[in-house]
């Protein structure tokens, strides 16, 4: 009597969506992350195949859910728009972000920080910038060959994959789309969307009143027995 032999089944392997750490561990922290995001975001808003996403897990190796690192912001070009529980690569095209930014906080070790180094460096980055809101201090690496290498001086310097620029001349970091307008805070665009509004009105109420004045008199010649379409 022959025995058939049971396929080996492999177990189901989870990737968590979390790696239970808070997004900031401060209000500085969160107030860099949202801005750079949601800008880049707005960036590439009609441009359906760009990614930008904040504090999401990304695991560039199917079956392995221990190599992992969730940027605070991440860009990847080739992918398309929507929501998702984590960046699982090889679900991706096995695209790798290639820009990734994170915020410091004073509860980052160094330790830390050369690890996502090390990880973004072996996993295909293009470039990866790291900023400090505490010190004004920004670095960044983009890659040259098979490694990322240190962008020197980084004032003034212009992604080249993202278009944006990058100013430390103020009090704090500055940075630019390629059509030269700055960042925004979400209040900053809210007033400007505010004020506009605002002017919108006040040119409506002038070309009302104009129209009005140019009814009464139009009204005012006829009564005197012209006929304004003929003037």
């Amino acid at each position: 009597m022959t025995s058939q032999l049971q396929p080996v089944l492999k177990p189901e392997i989870t990737y968590p969506e979390s790696d239970g750490r808070p997004m900031s561990d401060n209000t500085k922290q969160f107030r860099w992350i949202v801005v750079i995001q949601q800008n880049l975001e707005w960036l590439f808003a009609a441009i359906a195949d760009v990614f930008v996403a904040g504090d999401l897990l990304w695991y560039p190796v199917e079956g392995d859910n221990k190599t992992c690192q969730a940027p605070d912001v991440m860009v990847v070009f080739g992918r398309p728009k929507g929501d998702r529980g984590s960046y699982r690569q090889w679900e991706e095209g096995n695209i790798a972000p290639q820009v990734v930014f994170e915020i410091l906080s004073p509860s980052n070790t160094q330790t830390e920080m050369n690890k996502k180094l090390v990880f973004y460096n072996r996993y295909g980055v293009e470039e990866y910038y790291l900023y400090d809101p505490d010190k004004k201090d920004l670095s960044g690496w983009c890659r040259k060959g098979e490694q990322l290498d240190i962008i020197d001086p980084i004032d003034q310097w212009t992604s080249p994959r993202l278009g944006i620029r990058f100013d430390l001349s103020g009090e704090e970091l500055q940075i630019y789309r390629p059509d030269g307008k700055r960042f925004l805070t979400y209040v900053e665009i809210a007033q400007q969307a505010e004020q506009a509004e605002q002017q919108l009105e006040q040119t409506e109420q002038q070309l009302e009143q104009e129209r009005q004045r140019a009814e009464r008199l139009a009204a005012h010649l006829r009564s005197l027995g012209i006929d304004p379409d003929q003037v």
